[in-house]
């Protein structure tokens, strides 16, 4: 690791430990940075009252919130890179395969049906996970390319968001489509330890996997014959970082909605930052996708009475922030 990048690692660990810290303490119910350090480590600070409804608060609710939103920026942020890296594509995003919007199909269905939330989670989660099923179902053949992989994607894509399109029709407006609405704009308010527990381990699982193939990265954004010639198992990995990104944006979907914008733009800064290398590129990701998110949900139930829903926020400053930095740099090259 060359010395800017050590710098940038200790700086990004720095902000993530502070800014989760800080998200912690904001909030309906205030609790200083001194209380909050009683509660986690008793006997840390001596002289500070700490009472049942501040555990409660800060282990029931903050520390599983924050939590999750560092797993899902970072988790979304190296899908994304990860992605444009396997398919040479600037503009892939973790829903390339409709693995999303498969999630989301199985969460609407769930909350049609009345399911208790872990339910509705675990169909969210079983539903992304058919779909890339079926991306490979369709998109099989003896010399299985790219090309087919994203066409495959886009057919399945569009068959789950007609079939959520169809849940909304269906459901009842006074009840259940304010709520289906809600989740599909993504919110991070229902979050507890049981789907922490869900999961967790698959983002983290994911996330590993992709980490571990950083280096042949590179190589799979060579055209399928070089990489071949240079002794790189182009299917094995495909599999391996496809089946990586499935889970980490299954189970992201399935705990707090559709994320938009931060699988797109955060490797893209990334990139801006430490150039087009991945074992670069695929770090700096989770440190930025982590920082981003966790300061996107503080905002989002922090600004106003009633909580945004996140993608409208990153949605409000994904956009700009992206057309500043394309003009800056006069556009993106993988």
């Amino acid at each position: 690791m060359k010395g800017k990048e050590r710098i940038w690692a200790a700086a990004m660990t720095a902000a993530v430990i502070i800014l989760a810290v800080l998200a912690m303490t904001m909030g309906r119910y205030h609790i200083s940075v001194r209380e909050i350090l009683a509660v986690v480590f008793p006997g840390l600070m001596p002289g500070v009252e700490v009472s049942d409804t501040m555990r409660t608060v800060i282990f029931n609710v903050r520390i599983p919130r924050v939590l999750l939103s560092l797993l899902a920026g970072a988790g979304m942020a190296v899908a994304g890179a990860a992605f444009q890296a396997l398919f040479s594509n600037p503009l892939a995003t973790p829903d390339t395969l409709g693995v999303a919007t498969g999630a989301s199909f199985g969460a609407v269905l769930g909350i049609l049906w009345g399911l208790p939330s872990m339910m509705v989670q675990g169909s969210a989660l079983a539903m992304g996970i058919l779909a890339v099923v079926l991306v490979y179902t369709l998109s099989y053949s003896r010399e299985q390319s790219i090309i087919m992989v994203v066409l495959a994607g886009m057919v399945i894509s569009a068959l789950f968001s007609a079939l959520v399109s169809l849940v909304k029709y269906v459901a009842d407006p006074q009840d259940m489509l304010p709520a289906v609405t809600f989740w599909l704009m993504g919110n991070l308010s229902g979050t507890r330890r049981e789907s922490l527990l869900l999961g967790a381990p698959l983002i983290l699982t994911g996330i590993f996997v992709i980490w571990l193939l950083r280096w042949k990265l590179n190589a799979m954004t060579l055209p399928e014959d070089e990489a071949k010639a240079l002794g790189i198992p182009v299917k094995q990995i495909r599999y391996a970082v496809i089946a990586s990104a499935a889970m980490i944006t299954a189970s992201v979907v399935s705990m707090c909605g559709l994320i938009q914008w931060v699988g797109l733009l955060i490797p893209h800064v990334a990139r801006m930052i430490f150039g087009n290398d991945n074992r670069s590129v695929i770090p700096a990701s989770l440190g930025l996708g982590a920082i981003f998110m966790v300061i996107i949900d503080t905002v989002a139930r922090c600004a106003t009475a009633s909580e945004i829903p996140v993608s409208i926020l990153t949605a409000v400053i994904g956009a700009p922030v992206f057309i500043i930095l394309l003009r800056k740099t006069g556009g993106i090259k993988l």
